[in-house]
């Protein structure tokens, strides 16, 4: 009886020493981060990218139609400025909008060069012509955004209204004790504007300046030697070149390596970007570093998260949402129109919910798709939980990638990564053996059938690559 007694005492004696910590904890420690939406972290929340404005189009307006439209609707009808003194204003002023003549206008500054029109209501200064082709506007409150930063291709527009929804919704979420750091969170409303069509930029031009495979010295056979050596096994220009030596006799430079290794990139490289992956409805998408003269470069993937294939990629010299919206684009040619439950799966980087925007602005809703996010390493929400294991193939594709841009120790320049990447894609998805299709290659080509050595199959590449480059050259019927 004693010893449950004495139990009971210790029990209760350490539940006070548990609510004593629990107190000093509330009170010392800052447990308890503010939470702003998926992150807690104010950098992460200035990429966070908000949903399309209200884009009001501009029209050209009739003043002669809107004054009849304002007497047929009010019963008034709208008459020239009454003026009592002051400034007259100049006879060869119009509205820039309606095209009102200056006996509508008022002089809105004093004669300081601002009017304003009777008709429209359009404030304009003297000498501008009105061709901003749209006007943005808070999708939450209504106002007129404002262009607050421009950026290389973009500008940012900003809702700058105190009373803004969006933004008093946000600024719930700041703790008194941060208020007065507010500044480092994104809580007003932001829209960037491109002055960039990244649409219109060709995704399947013709190689240029490539060199002949006219072969002076030795012949094809060598060439794709030196590719399997280089690609395949992953050798580095000089110890390519000293197998060649050491394994086959043949005494060639490393400069000829890489001179066998930019043509064979840049014929083979219009077959591996136009041919058919006939792709699932899943994709997804990842970025990786590169070194280039030492300076940080950057390698964009989108691949087919069923078939595993490579459908797009690009090299790009910074991480902005240009090269994204391009390897995108290579990956979603192969559709007319979206599939009907397709997903796009990509990690917490803002490039690529603010691609599929873009997308959306310039091809409609047949390309109208969200972006699933698997943020950060470890499951904190049941999307990173689902949607990991499609994240891990891309990671695992990085890593794989790696491996062979390790031996060249970085790129020389931005053509010669071009280069590389696009060889090592021709690789991985005609060459490479994979352990998830019983070791063989993601896409079968019925013209490898006979060549059982990687040389030949190489070879029979380019010749794929030249048939697709005269196909392309040839002008559709």
């Amino acid at each position: 009886m004693n010893i449950v007694l004495y139990l009971l005492n210790v029990i209760q004696q350490l539940s006070e020493q548990i609510a004593f910590l629990l107190k000093f904890i509330r009170k010392f420690i800052p447990v308890s981060q503010w939470v702003h939406d998926d992150s807690k972290s104010p950098k992460y929340q200035k990429f966070k990218i908000d949903k399309l404005p209200l884009i009001i189009p501009f029209f050209k307006q009739d003043w002669q139609f809107l004054i009849a439209y304002y007497e047929h609707k009010y019963g008034k009808k709208i008459g020239p400025v009454r003026r009592r003194g002051g400034h007259p204003v100049p006879e060869d002023k119009v509205c820039p909008v309606c095209g009102a003549p200056h006996q509508y206008l008022y002089d809105n500054n004093g004669g300081h060069g601002q009017y304003q029109c009777k008709v429209c209501g359009t404030t304009f200064i003297d000498g501008s012509v009105h061709s901003k082709p749209v006007k943005y506007k808070c999708p939450y409150c209504g106002h007129a955004l404002v262009s607050v930063k421009n950026r290389s291709c973009f500008r940012v527009h900003k809702c700058v209204n105190d009373k803004c929804s969006f933004y008093l919704q946000n600024l719930k979420k700041v703790d008194q004790e941060h208020s007065l750091q507010k500044y480092r969170y994104k809580l007003h409303y932001i829209y960037r504007e491109f002055d960039v069509n990244f649409f219109r930029m060709d995704i399947t031009s013709l190689p240029k300046n490539t060199s002949s495979l006219n072969f002076s010295k030795y012949n094809a056979n060598v060439m794709s030697l030196c590719l399997t050596l280089h690609v395949n096994l992953q050798l580095s220009l000089r110890k390519t070149a000293q197998a060649m030596n050491d394994l086959y006799g043949i005494r060639i430079s490393h400069q000829q390596v890489a001179n066998y290794a930019r043509a064979a990139a840049l014929v083979i490289k219009p077959f591996v970007d136009t041919y058919d992956y006939k792709p699932s409805p899943s994709m997804v998408g990842d970025e990786t570093y590169i070194k280039v003269r030492g300076v940080k470069g950057f390698v964009w993937f989108i691949m087919d998260a069923c078939s595993r294939s490579i459908l797009g990629y690009r090299v790009s010299s910074d991480r902005g949402v240009g090269p994204c919206i391009m390897a995108m684009r290579m990956a979603l040619q192969h559709f007319r129109k979206l599939p009907e439950h397709f997903r796009f799966i990509a990690d917490g980087y803002s490039a690529y919910p603010l691609a599929a925007q873009q997308f959306y602005l310039n091809c409609g809703k047949d390309f109208e798709f969200d972006i699933t996010q698997v943020i950060g390493l470890t499951n904190e929400d049941a999307v990173s939980t689902e949607f990991r294991p499609f994240k891990q193939i891309v990671e695992r594709m990085n890593r794989t990638f790696k491996a062979s841009y390790r031996g060249t120790c970085g790129y020389d320049n931005f053509d010669g990564a071009n280069y590389s990447v696009a060889l090592w894609v021709a690789y991985y998805n005609f060459l490479r053996p994979h352990k998830h299709t019983g070791y063989k290659p993601l896409n079968h080509l019925d013209q490898f059938h006979g060549a059982d050595n990687m040389p030949a199959r190489w070879q029979i590449l380019i010749l794929l690559g030249q048939e697709t480059i005269l196909r392309m050259q040839t002008p559709s019927a």
